[in-house]
């Protein structure tokens, strides 16, 4: 497969309601898709990065510059595969998310070119996969509110339902959900917003029966997730500590997790994803898929790998009317039993529709010159 074009098209995607978390508020997804354009066809990835650096060192900006000096220039005038597209970033220090893109893009147009589903390539062990959901911090900082989103969310039958929390936005409002629903999985995300020091106010949340609380502590404090661990009956899963698979094997048997949440966009992409879930997998550390406001784009490719057979709890893959009215594919849908189904076409089984991508990107910009 060789390399022809690849276009970048900055999306910006409005949200239904501002999403809050403990480290800023998102109003409208910013996002950059890939297409790129090879010899065999045509492929679409999905980047990750926000505008700012604040949920991670990398932002759109530095995507950009990076794929347009460094990356891109590594791939163009070579016969390659997919597959071999980490060996051949390799000299190039960092930059995940721009990786990941880059990696998912020709996976998909490889796949597209055999006929084989995205799905199925990784190994895929289901062909409908439970959803859950994320709710933000209300923006009026309103119990009432975080209840009427829950009702709504299991009303329409999401089977699992993850609060973000943030000192001072924690134990009370886990306290009013579960009261209000005593059987529904539920777990907590606080992205880092804990420290060491908040080990024994972070054990009053054992009471609620929780799955999980995800990165309660500093993304390089392994040690004081595992003091965590040692302390709370809650089960603590990583995210943002989880980097690669020989990363996630570390930090497993350090004790520092019991649970692992997988970003493959996060991460370096989807083969990074795939070798994070068998590492957990040998362990027997169950994992699950967690959400980045992705399009339908990257949330078509973390459904196939939410159907991988480690993925034993449910993930962020929820409804795109859970983030956004108007989508750059077909929108996905959760069946009314809190299901959703596994594309099967091939590659990543879904493309943008032409009118609404044109009508949802700011600017274009193409690498290859």
């Amino acid at each position: 497969m060789r390399i022809e074009q690849v276009t970048v098209h900055h999306c910006a995607l409005p949200l239904v309601r501002p999403f809050r978390t403990s480290f800023f508020t998102e109003y409208v997804k910013e996002v950059l898709l890939l297409e790129v354009e090879t010899d065999l066809g045509v492929g679409w990835g999905e980047c990750v990065a926000a505008p700012d650096p604040l949920y991670s060192h990398e932002f759109n900006d530095a995507v950009m510059l990076v794929w347009r000096e460094h990356l891109v220039p590594r791939l163009i005038g070579r016969d390659l595969t997919a597959e071999e597209v980490p060996e051949l970033l390799g000299p190039v220090r960092g930059h995940p998310m721009a990786r990941g893109a880059l990696e998912l893009a020709l996976l998909d147009a490889q796949l597209r070119a055999t006929g084989q589903s995205f799905a199925d390539y990784l190994g895929s062990a289901h062909d409908r996969i439970p959803c859950g959901v994320s709710t933000g911090i209300p923006a009026d900082d309103s119990i009432d509110t975080l209840i009427a989103e829950v009702d709504g969310y299991v009303a329409e039958g999401y089977r699992r339902v993850k609060l973000k929390i943030q000192p001072g936005w924690d134990i009370e409002p886990t306290r009013v959900i579960r009261e209000r629903y005593p059987d529904i999985p539920l777990q907590v995300d606080a992205n880092q917003a804990y420290s060491r020091a908040d080990i024994e106010h972070l054990c009053a949340l054992d009471e609620f029966d929780l799955l999980l609380i995800e990165q309660p502590i500093h993304e390089e404090d392994y040690l004081g997730h595992k003091l965590l661990a040692k302390r709370m009956r809650t089960p603590v899963c990583l995210d943002e500590s989880v980097l690669s698979a020989d990363n996630a094997e570390s930090l497993i048997d350090y004790g520092a997790c019991e649970i692992v949440n997988i970003k493959a966009g996060r991460v370096g992409g989807y083969l990074s994803a795939k070798a994070i879930h068998d590492v957990a997998v040998a362990r027997g550390v169950p994992v699950w898929c967690g959400g980045m406001v992705e399009t339908g784009i990257g949330r078509a490719a973390n459904i196939a790998l939410a159907s991988l057979p480690g993925f034993t709890l449910p993930g962020d893959t929820s409804s795109s009317s859970r983030f956004f009215s108007l989508d750059v594919t077909e929108p996905f849908v959760m069946d009314p039993d809190g299901m959703m189904t596994v594309p099967t076409g091939p590659g990543l089984g879904v493309t943008p529709v032409p009118d609404v991508l044109a009508e949802l990107t700011t600017s274009r910009e193409e690498l290859v010159t």
